[in-house]
């Protein structure tokens, strides 16, 4: 019997095949005493271990093809990175030592109290960061308790086509994926912003994460279809849906030949209005996939991802250069640096942490670089020294009131002097920024962009303010609405604020990215979008099949909508082209 199975898609793509199903062994984790006399043995054992576990994640990267983006890489070097930290090295050496436990309870120790703080975390990209702990002890585990690899992890063709279903899949899972031929991948747990989900888009496998229930009702060798884009597995199909899901592959197809000869072309209205189309990026992947889709640059460059899985944090040249390298890569085209965005529960290296009763409403972002100088003038230093090396812009998050702003412009007015002073040469000129991710920065949007140089809408936390909505929160992630009136006015109010102020508006948000509210987002007066670099070819598809006379005269109506029901009439006439000019 046919049936279907929702998750969330998190990489685009239909895939019809068998299914192996991934088994992975439930570790029971052993206790018991080591006699003073073999706790240096224990030791070695562990570290013995760990060094297996760095031959096998090598052999991994071995197995990326050559002709790959390099930033691919980037994913197998953080768990081997993961494998040098203190943490995870000298941590459970300690445990061992002081209660003189075998090294498998040690490392279980060690891994339950990292997964703890993770777990505390408000940030959804951040509180998945304990998957990469998870597989990376895993996967000493695994040598400890000497279970032999599973059958995807070796060399076996007759893999290939299948679909994978397994609990979860680390980034080096997905390596293997496409080494082997692997057509897709459902998972029960993990989440749109892990680093499987990150890394599956970037090599165009389809997946879908969340698929609860997926192992009790799927057998092994049985025939799905896995929708990577509508996040749903399709069980035993019968020869009716075969045929639709098999129309919609050559249809896709199609398509993506047609996105791809859009690469050179720019992004323009029928009318001849030009729209600004760059990427968001936070892995070097992102930046090669940035280029090889014709962005004009780097709407939103995720600075964070340099603090993360490590014990110590990245000091100032570690920055200016990674920021140096990654500016001269871009040629001359803009990146958009924004200074660091964590904070609440999302703890870094050497950060003293504080409970907070809301910690989406607490010390983050600029309000925690503005109590933590130590922490956030190493990374501006870095990247004003960075603007000699190319087209840079910076840009502060979640900015609430004037005060922020005037506080952070300061600190770099006084770096600037200090390197005047100094000779370190940087580019005056370069233009400083601001997001608008709170219903407050909205509000006071003139202010704003009157001591700016751009504004760029974040409407994946301002749509969350403004509704007062916890979107991974599965109780009232339904509620979780672009389309909002509140929100569609926030986001009209800012940019007519851009417009008296002529100052650039972009939107770096998730909203920009999404294909069915583009020619919304044109109609209210977008011009600037930021999206991943997988949707950009989609989005720029939509602008120039767009006429703009005949779709702005819809933008006051939708603004003045009362009803869900005749804002969703309204999007679909504009996105079927029925729309007409008022009379």
């Amino acid at each position: 019997m046919t049936i279907a199975i929702h998750g969330a898609g998190v990489s685009d793509g239909i895939a019809i095949g068998r299914v192996h199903l991934v088994e992975r062994s439930q570790f029971e984790i052993p206790e018991y005493a080591i006699a003073a006399a073999g706790i240096e043995a224990e030791i070695r054992r562990f570290q013995d271990a760990l060094a297996l576990a760095r031959l096998q994640l090598r052999a991994v990267r071995d197995h990326i093809p050559r002709a790959a983006a390099p930033g691919i890489a980037a994913f197998i070097d953080t768990h081997l990175l993961m494998l040098e930290d203190v943490t995870l090295t000298s941590e459970p050496v300690r445990i061992i030592r002081e209660r003189r436990c075998n090294a498998e309870w040690a490392l279980k120790l060690q891994r339950d109290a990292l997964v703890a703080v993770f777990d505390e975390m408000d940030d959804a990209y951040l509180r998945t960061r304990k998957d990469d702990v998870e597989h990376v002890v895993n996967r000493v585990q695994r040598i400890l308790l000497n279970h032999g690899p599973m059958r995807h992890e070796q060399p076996d063709s007759r893999l290939r086509g299948y679909i994978l279903l397994a609990d979860d899949l680390s980034p080096a899972d997905t390596v293997l994926m496409q080494h082997h031929g692997i057509a897709a991948f459902a998972i029960q747990y993990g989440g749109p912003t892990s680093h499987t989900a990150i890394l599956a888009r970037s090599l165009g496998i389809p997946g879908i994460v969340g698929l609860h229930g997926g192992r009790q009702l799927i057998g092994e060798d049985e025939l799905i279809i896995v929708d990577g884009g509508a996040g749903v597995v399709i069980v035993d199909p019968d020869e009716r849906v075969l045929a639709h899901y098999r129309r919609r592959q050559d249809e896709r197809s199609v398509c993506l030949r047609q996105l791809d000869a859009l690469r050179a072309q720019p992004a323009r209205t029928i009318d001849r209005c030009d729209v600004t189309l760059r990427a968001n990026v936070e892995l070097p992947l992102d930046f090669v996939l940035a280029r090889d889709v014709g962005a004009e640059g780097i709407g939103l460059y995720r600075t964070e991802y340099l603090f993360l899985n490590r014990a110590d944090r990245p000091g100032e040249e570690e920055l200016f250069t990674t920021y140096r390298d990654l500016i001269k890569d871009m040629q001359g085209m803009p990146v958009t640096m924004r200074t660091l965005d964590v904070g609440g529960e999302k703890a870094l290296p050497g950060q003293t942490q504080q409970g907070e009763a809301n910690p989406a409403l607490g010390l983050r972002a600029v309000r925690l670089c503005l109590r933590e100088p130590g922490l956030f003038l190493p990374q501006l230093r870095a990247i004003i020294r960075a603007s000699a090396f190319g087209n840079t812009r910076l840009m502060i998050p979640m900015l609430s009131n004037l005060d922020e702003l005037a506080q952070v412009l300061a600190l770099i007015d006084d770096i600037r002097d200090q390197f005047r002073r100094l000779g370190i040469a940087f580019d005056a000129t370069m233009p400083i920024g601001g997001m608008v991710e709170v219903p407050a920065a909205a509000l006071c949007a003139d202010a704003f962009a009157a001591q700016l140089d751009f504004v760029s809408l974040g409407t994946n936390d301002l749509i969350q303010y403004t509704l007062a909505i916890d979107r991974v929160n599965e109780g009232v992630s339904y509620l979780y609405d672009p389309l909002h009136p509140a929100v569609l006015r926030l986001i009209a109010m800012t940019l007519a604020a851009g417009r008296r102020a002529g100052k650039p508006v972009a939107m770096c948000g998730e909203m920009a990215g999404d294909a069915r509210y583009t020619r919304l987002l044109l109609a209210l007066g977008l011009r600037e979008f930021s999206v991943h670099p997988r949707n950009l070819l989609a989005i720029k598809h939509i602008i120039n099949t767009t006429e703009l006379q005949l779709i702005e005269p819809l933008a006051e109506s939708f603004l003045a909508a009362g009803s869900q029901h005749e804002q969703r009439t309204l999007l679909r006439e504009i996105n079927t082209g029925l729309a007409v000019a008022a009379e």
